[in-house]
């Protein structure tokens, strides 16, 4: 049975996923495909006509145009339409392969459910919070009071969180109150279309003038504040169990999942790792499948491009390269360039659905070299010091350096660096000693753990410093010509596409 999932009314998180026979072959976010329908892309990754698809599974909420446009793509097919955190608890409970769990879902407000618990496998929810009390809309809220882009820019407040301490804490505990129940109103301004969404008590908490601007020396702790109440919050929100899955943009915060698995409530804990609105596209897919429903073990379930159109695209573009000729030279080539302390971009197989790089569409550099972290987060990414990148270590040696739990497959949480390896890692920690670890599973991603390997091999540390390969407000780049023009726009050295190498 062939279903294809749809998820997202915006472009920003609209995407195509095709399940065959209960399993995830192949998933596409439009953002990143922007010269053809992410439905086309989908179908020909998975090597299927729209006369083949049986079934095509819709999250809502969506459009009624976009229906009609289904139904005259696939006029073969059954179109059905699930409620969105339906699909957000599906897309995470099936991909967790567990048989039964307690699903939590959280998220600013899509549908008018802005949090729900679901039971497993039966999927049936038993709590639900309605907009507009929402915990994801107080992130919102607090993001853009913080000086940034609501429902954007919400991951940047986590990171800045790291280096704050508890005094706002109870501010935002009142303003959330018990779970389950309305936050409390007198805090937030609902209808207000200028200035803060906050109220007049929430700048008495902060001890502020009404509207005045917040001094930038209390701007972490603003975000250490909310960061903890919501932590704190969402854990009572689920009795304690023996599994948990969480699904829902909220669960992109890295810190919350990872409060989540250091809890001790529950004995396994999973996050849909393509947590947001596009994920909502693998549980509708899932719900209309009626094939036994096959676990996640990758998210590389995007295009990927031959050495015929590399090449081509290279030399449309009149460039330089030079092509390896084996797996060992290619091993060989990027060595070098990283044990001469070069950033390095990393473009192989297939590109990763969601928003994080896995080793297919990465950059590279040693953790060797001290001024990485300037060299990425300055000259390369533009981004705040606050953001810092991930550490990408063998799964089977990551405890050497690293306490992570098991989300740190698909890079989902965040770690503690172990004592003695601190100072190797300053680059890339955060505050309390939290770095975001990505442990490379050999089956996951067989290239990239052998060059982590081989790595570690030549200077005794098996770890690359990893980032994802776009530039700023860019998605991650999919093909040849993306990865050509973020290459050429930046301050990368090398970029080893397939088995093509260019150097500047």
């Amino acid at each position: 049975m062939n279903v294809l999932g749809v998820s997202g009314r915006r472009r920003q998180d609209f995407a195509c996923v095709m399940v065959a026979d209960g399993k995830v072959t192949a998933a596409v976010e439009q953002k990143k495909v922007m010269a053809q329908p992410a439905g086309r892309e989908c179908l020909r990754i998975a090597g299927l006509s729209p006369s083949q698809v049986d079934v095509v599974a819709v999250a809502r909420p969506v459009e009624e145009h976009a229906l009609r446009d289904l139904r005259e793509s696939f006029p073969r097919a059954q179109v059905r339409l699930f409620d969105h955190h339906l699909a957000h608890a599906a897309s995470a409970f099936y991909a967790s392969g567990y048989s039964a769990a307690s699903v939590l879902t959280m998220d600013t407000g899509n549908d008018l459910v802005s949090s729900q618990l679901t039971e497993a496998p039966d999927l049936h929810p038993v709590r639900q919070m309605l907009y507009p009390d929402s915990v994801g809309e107080l992130y919102s809220r607090v993001t853009e009071f913080l000086g940034m882009e609501r429902r954007a820019d919400e991951h940047k407040v986590q990171w800045m969180s790291a280096e704050g301490d508890d005094r706002f804490t109870p501010v935002f505990e009142a303003i959330l109150g018990e779970p389950w129940h309305p936050i409390d109103r007198r805090f937030v301004q609902a209808d207000r279309i200028s200035g803060s969404r906050f109220g007049a008590k929430f700048y008495e908490a902060l001890e502020i003038a009404e509207d005045g601007e917040l001094p930038e020396k209390l701007r972490v702790h603003v975000a250490a504040g909310l960061q903890r109440a919501v932590e704190r919050y969402a854990l009572q929100m689920v009795p304690p169990g023996e599994r948990i899955c969480l699904a829902g943009g909220l669960f992109f915060n890295a810190l919350l999942v990872r409060a989540f698995e250091t809890s001790g409530r529950w004995n396994e804990v999973f996050v849909q790792p393509a947590a947001g609105n596009s994920g909502t596209a693998i549980g509708a897919a899932y719900l209309a499948s009626e094939d036994a429903r096959h676990p996640m073990t990758s998210l590389a379930l995007g295009p990927e491009f031959p050495p015929e159109e590399i090449k081509q695209v290279l030399e449309n573009c009149k460039l330089r390269f030079r092509y390896l000729l084996s797996t060992e030279e290619l091993m060989s080539s990027a060595l070098s360039l990283l044990q001469e302390n070069k950033i390095v971009a990393w473009m192989q197989g297939r590109m990763e659905f969601g928003p994080r790089a896995l080793g297919n569409r990465s950059i590279l550099a040693s953790p060797l070299d001290p001024f990485s972290s300037e060299n990425l987060n300055v000259y390369i990414k533009h981004r705040e010091r606050f953001r810092k990148f991930a550490a990408a270590v063998p799964a089977e040696v990551c405890s050497q350096f690293f306490d992570v739990g098991p989300n740190a497959r698909f890079l989902a949480t965040v770690g503690k660096v172990r004592p003695e390896a601190r100072d190797r890692f300053a680059g890339a920690v955060l505050g309390g000693d939290w770095i975001r670890v990505h442990a490379v599973d050999r089956a996951d991603n067989p290239l990239f753990h052998r060059l982590l390997t081989r790595f570690g091999e030549s200077s005794g540390v098996p770890v690359l410093y990893n980032t994802s390969f776009n530039l700023f407000g860019d998605p991650l780049v999919a093909s040849p010509r993306d990865a050509v023009r973020s290459f050429y726009s930046s301050g990368i050295d090398a970029m080893v596409a397939g088995n093509f190498l260019l150097e500047k």
